[in-house]
């Protein structure tokens, strides 16, 4: 019986061989024939960056429903203002129309993959609306985490939001620190 194993094995490896050199002598390639890891991660990326769509249109209608087949049961987020928020209270929010964007325009999106099963999503939108605070407007950062459930579904696990600073306040509050900081001794 090990007499046999030692044979399939030594079959295989002859065919995986003869396979690459028929490969090299020939001018083919197996690239059709075995699958290929950036191909896989190109796909991947691919749908992943269609869930972001399919995130960004649900945010702008409203569609709760959508939402939900969205996110992961145990999802978390963090909004700019630090509020922590669960699957459930983001359904409601959404359903009772707590919070509505108008505009949501995404842009420098950056995909990270890790493992096939983990999506990290980073990007910057243009937001206007309201939520229970009064109007939203302006620029944030955004992170998004997918996660790929056995099943091959992708679902959002964690949201969190930055606002970014108005335009020129960033810059103001450079030169500020930097004209606190000590300079070069001058004799």
């Amino acid at each position: 019986m090990v007499r046999i194993s030692i044979l399939n094995c030594r079959a295989a490896l002859a065919a995986v061989l003869l396979g690459a050199t028929c490969s090299a002598a020939c001018g083919m390639s197996l690239a059709g024939v075995l699958p290929h890891h950036s191909t896989k991660k190109a796909v991947t990326r691919q749908t992943v960056e269609a869930l972001e769509e399919q995130w960004r249109q649900a945010q702008l209608a409203g569609d709760a429903a959508a939402m939900d087949r969205l996110l992961s049961d145990d999802f978390v987020g963090i909004n700019a203002s630090g509020v922590v928020t669960t699957k459930t209270q983001q359904l409601a929010r959404i359903r009772s129309r707590v919070a509505v964007l108008t505009r949501l325009d995404l842009s420098d999106i950056k995909v990270k993959l890790i493992h096939d099963v983990v999506a990290v999503v980073t990007s910057r939108a243009e937001v206007t609306g309201s939520n229970e605070n009064g109007p939203i407007q302006g620029a944030f950062r955004y992170t998004r985490v997918y996660q790929r459930s056995p099943g091959g579904a992708w679902k959002i696990t964690s949201f969190e939001a930055t606002r970014l600073p108005a335009e020129g306040a960033g810059k103001n509050r450079a030169e500020a620190t930097s004209s606190q900081l000590p300079g070069p001794e001058k004799n």
